[in-house]
């Protein structure tokens, strides 16, 4: 650019600039003031700032001097807590405290409001212990090299200022939360860090990283996922985004070709002009340099260069390395490490090597996915003479939280549980004992809302079901055709848009297809859509038939409207064609992705960072459930069933950023899917599966939130109080797996509308008579009266059936008193039911009467008898199972469904019954006899008197539909504290 084409100086950009840097460290101060300071003028003049008001009223969006000012204010906004600050952020209250302090007048404020809105969206919620501040938005100011660089990168990147401020309060929250790297005793603080499922994790621990090695951490150890693939997307993001070009160059010349042999990166089609460069080396330029100990393509390996590499300078060897002194003139070193048992042993071995020093050295462990692998699934029942078995990748974890005192462990995940449930008494543990934050959810990213109705009571198909969601089934067969045109058809909108100049991110597209963990299935699935492939021919004429009905039907009406799309299908036809040739790059369009070794996954087609275009549909079970970003993700063919909430959230990859196509996205999910074999098969929805952990989800993040803010300075909960915050929405999805639960209690069970049916009772003859008196209230009630109970036909049966039993109607508190007495031989196994049972008193929801209905036998059959001079009462044989106490299924088939009926259609009785209304259970009694005590029964069939010692007094409640709040969680739990093994955590809230 010539002298005569420069733009002029902008010297009131330049002046606003440097006021707002002055104000960087302490805040807000009274900008006229200030400015005539940094002026140099001789006087303040108040037309300064009509100017001023005048420009922003006037500017456009990139006007150098609006930037700065939306860039400072929305800063101010998102600021957690800071010390210049008396309100909330993210209000109109901050606001205008801002402009209290900067002293400006009403129309500047009005124009800076136009130009910039207040930022109202929820900030990083955070679950915290009481803690040392050492971390002050001035001290962070003062050392600031790398997260200044890495700032100003996500800026490059398109980051609006608002996320770039979100991301700046969440990792700043991480980092003041752990221990002050120059402290002199060592603390290791533990913590966990909750994101969305494909929601952008690491970006926060990058920006963790960041602030960390500015403050003072000198070893940084990422657990990069379990394959390589894994732990070489985390190492090229830290290398791009934080380490940069300098730092991997080291000594080598980047102008000297010979030089970069061998060097990282250099067939990176990124390389060097996305990495950050800091314009030389960082400790030429007066900060420090960082050192990596693993690359791109290798894992941390016993080091070539013998333990030196780990050995830490010290400008005064007289001090310690974590005294100022040295610390802040010491390189930093990074390693991203495979969560493998053999590399981990490695790192431990060579650590071993360096000595005290260890004790020294301020370290920051960085868990990705730290549900995964990292938690320890032995069962504390069998540990011996009280010492903890660990598993391979837990084990090696403690060995390194124990060789380094001073290490800051933080795990990083979108399923939370089962760090939740570990035991927090296991101080060598990962347990987040310190805090645990949960990151806002990103802008512009597409997650549970996205694809379920949250808020749709009526149980009607809503908008975002509409827009993205698809059966796997419909009337003529499966859908997998439909979904194949519907990755053609979306490529082609792709390209459509790319060519039209929409801004978006259309380098891949991809589909995946998701069915199973049988490899043996994935092979034969993807011969199938080969066959169906080819056979689609889609460039012919009935091919462009097929794309046109479903671009007509599907995706032109849910088109957005702010994208530019074709009007009809015929201005997309031309973009098929080029859709299919490049889906067809490398011979097919299919990629299985299952193994066991890591050559299964070291396929150029998976590499999104090396190769240009990936247009691939993806086959695959449980390797692409976890960490795997499967990038461009645009149509999902998904079917697997499993009964972890945390192992079904991590299947989501169709969560995520879908810049310039998110209206493209679909998702063909099964309805009715066969889950289990034999009797325990049953059939679920799995966007109903879905659907509930989501719920389980967004409850678990409102309850935090609840109970995040503190009172009177002091936190309402810590960590270790969070388990009883864990909700399931559904009964057959647990939270997590049954290994990762050991430490896990229930503390409640809701079931409205389901049987609560008890299937051990006491031997002990003492126990079950004070039980069987406990009831005699209800016997008392029941009387000797009968009624006929008509089951009506139905899909069970073609013919009206009936039985006679003994009805009474009691009160909510009668029947709560009786439940809450009785006793059992191995922990009250009804416990989780009374806390939900006891709550039905109008606080929660009402139950106010329940009908008991005590059933007949048939007369053929009936042994009748008095119990507690009560009755008679038709009574029941029943076997337990072997060795347990444990009966077989207590209450009869026909019972059941006539009991379930009743509560199934509250107001609308079946012919000839009392209608229940909403707000009235149903309890079914059984005097139960041991049917290996003949001759005990022998004897009740002669006196016809049944003693209460010999009579189990079974029963199964269903409480009405309605009796459930508007949160509609049917489980809770609590964790067990080996340091407390006589007490839980925390009592239900």
């Amino acid at each position: 650019m010539t002298a005569e084409n420069a733009p002029a100086p902008d010297h009131l950009a330049d002046l606003h600039g440097e006021v707002l840097d002055a104000m960087s460290r302490r805040g807000p101060k009274h900008f006229a003031k200030l400015t005539f300071v940094l002026a140099d003028t001789d006087e303040p003049a108040d037309t300064d700032l009509f100017h001023f008001r005048d420009r922003i009223m006037a500017a456009n969006p990139g006007d150098e001097l609006l930037t700065l000012w939306r860039r400072k204010l929305t800063a101010w906004d998102f600021e957690q807590s800071p010390s210049w600050s008396v309100t909330e952020p993210r209000t109109s209250e901050r606001r205008s405290e801002v402009y209290d302090k900067l002293a400006f007048g009403t129309d500047l404020r009005k124009a800076l409001d136009a130009a910039v809105p207040v930022h109202r969206e929820p900030g990083p919620v955070t679950i915290s212990r009481e803690f040392q501040a050492w971390y002050t938005r001035e001290q962070a100011a003062n050392r600031s090299f790398y997260w200044t660089s890495y700032e100003r990168l996500l800026r490059r990147k398109g980051w609006s200022d608002a996320a770039v401020s979100s991301l700046d309060e969440a990792s700043h929250a991480v980092v003041e939360r752990l221990a002050d790297p120059t402290r002199d005793d060592a603390y290791g603080a533990r913590g966990l860090v909750v994101g969305y499922v494909q929601s952008g994790k690491t970006a926060n621990f990058t920006g963790v990283t960041a602030k960390a090695i500015d403050a003072g951490y000198r070893l940084v150890i990422v657990l990069g996922g379990t394959l390589n693939l894994l732990r070489g997307q985390t190492q090229r993001r830290l290398d791009m985004e934080l380490i940069g070009q300098e730092n991997i160059l080291g000594a080598v010349d980047p102008d000297d070709p010979d030089a970069l042999v061998g060097i990282d990166y250099q067939d990176d089609e990124d390389w060097p002009a996305k990495f950050v460069s800091f314009g030389g080396r960082p400790s030429v330029l007066g900060a420090f340099d960082i050192e990596r100990l693993t690359s791109r393509d290798r894992d941390y390996m016993t080091l070539e260069r013998g333990i030196s590499a780990l050995e830490f300078e010290k400008s005064d060897r007289t001090r310690r390395l974590y005294d100022p002194a040295n610390l802040h003139t010491a390189r930093a070193r990074v390693m991203v490490v495979k969560k493998n048992k053999s590399v981990l042993e490695k790192l431990v071995k060579d650590l071993k090597k360096i000595g005290p020093i260890l004790g020294e050295i301020p370290t920051l462990i960085i868990d990705d996915e730290s549900d995964q692998a990292s938690v320890n699934t032995t069962d504390p029942k069998k540990w011996e003479d009280g010492k903890v078995t660990r598993t391979a990748i837990n084990g090696q974890i403690s060995k390194l939280l124990n060789l380094l005192p001073r290490a800051q462990y933080v795990g990083y995940t979108a399923t939370p549980f089962a760090n939740v449930f570990i035991d927090p008494g296991d101080e060598e543990d990962i347990f987040p004992r310190d805090f645990l934050i949960s990151l806002p959810r990103p802008i512009d990213y597409m997650g549970v809302q996205d694809f379920h109705d949250l808020d749709n009571v009526d149980n009607v198909e809503g908008e975002a079901e509409k827009t993205h969601v698809r059966g796997i089934y419909e009337a003529t067969g499966d859908r997998l055709q439909e979904a194949l045109d519907a990755f053609v058809l979306t490529g082609a909108l792709k390209l459509y848009r790319e060519k039209h100049g929409v801004p978006g991110d259309f380098r891949h597209h991809t589909m995946l297809v998701h069915e199973s963990v049988r490899m043996a299935e994935h092979a034969a699935l993807a011969e199938r859509i080969e066959t169906m492939w080819r056979n689609s021919a889609h460039t012919g004429p009935e091919g462009h038939t097929r794309l046109a009905v479903l671009f007509d039907k599907d995706f032109h009406p849910h088109t957005d409207g702010s994208l530019q799309g074709p009007a009809a299908y015929a201005d997309l036809k031309p973009y098929v064609s080029r859709a299919i040739q490049l889906s067809n790059r490398g011979g097919s369009p299919v990629i299985v992705v299952n193994g066991d070794s890591e050559r299964d996954y070291a396929q150029p087609d998976l590499d999104f960072a090396r190769t240009p275009n990936v247009w691939k549909i993806l086959v695959g079970g449980t390797k692409l459930s976890r960490g795997f970003t499967v990038e461009g993700l645009t149509i999902t063919y998904y079917r697997r069933t499993t009964q972890q909430a945390d192992t079904l959230m991590q299947m989501g990859r169709w969560f995520g950023f879908r810049p310039g196509y998110r209206d493209l996205v679909r998702l063909y999910i099964g309805r009715e899917e066969s889950l289990g074999r034999g009797r325990n098969a049953k059939t679920v929805d799995l966007y109903e599966a879905f659907e509930a952990i989501c719920r389980d989800e967004e409850l678990f993040r409102e309850e935090l939130a609840r109970y995040a803010a503190l009172v009177d300075g002091h936190p309402q909960v810590t960590p270790a109080q969070i388990p009883p915050l864990v909700a399931q929405h559904l009964s057959w999805v647990k939270p997590s797996a049954r290994n990762k639960m050991f430490n896990a209690e229930l503390v409640e069970v809701r079931s409205p509308g389901k049987p609560i049916e008890p299937a051990a009772y006491p031997q002990d003859a003492k126990m079950t008579k004070r039980n069987t008196e406990r009831w005699k209230p209800v016997l008392a009630a029941l009387g000797g009266t009968t009624a006929t109970c008509v089951l009506q036909p139905d899909a069970s049966s073609p013919l009206s059936r009936s039985f006679q039993a003994a009805t009474a109607i009691i009160p909510h508190t009668r029947l709560l008193s009786v439940l809450g007495s009785l006793e059992w031989e191995e922990g009250n196994i009804l416990a989780p039911h009374l806390t939900y049972l006891s709550q039905l008193d109008g606080r929660l929801a009402r139950v106010d009467d329940w009908l008991v209905i005590a059933p007949q036998r048939a007369q053929h059959n009936r042994i009748e008898a008095t119990v507690l001079e009560k009755g008679p009462f038709s009574l029941f044989r029943r076997s337990r199972q072997s060795n347990k106490l444990s009966f077989g299924r207590i209450s009869g088939l026909e019972h059941r469904l006539y009991a379930q009926r009743l509560i199934d259609q509250p107001g609308e009785a079946p012919a000839g019954d009392s209608a229940l209304g909403p707000h009235r259970g149903v309890v079914l009694l059984y005097p139960v006899v041991d049917a290996q005590h003949d001759d005990e029964v022998k004897v009740v069939a002669a006196t016809g008197t049944a003693a209460p010692d010999k009579v189990i007094m079974a029963f199964t409640v269903i409480p009405p539909k309605s009796a459930v709040d508007s949160k509609r969680q049917l489980v809770r739990f609590r964790t067990r504290d080996s340091s407390r093994p006589d007490a839980v955590i925390v009592d239900a809230f």
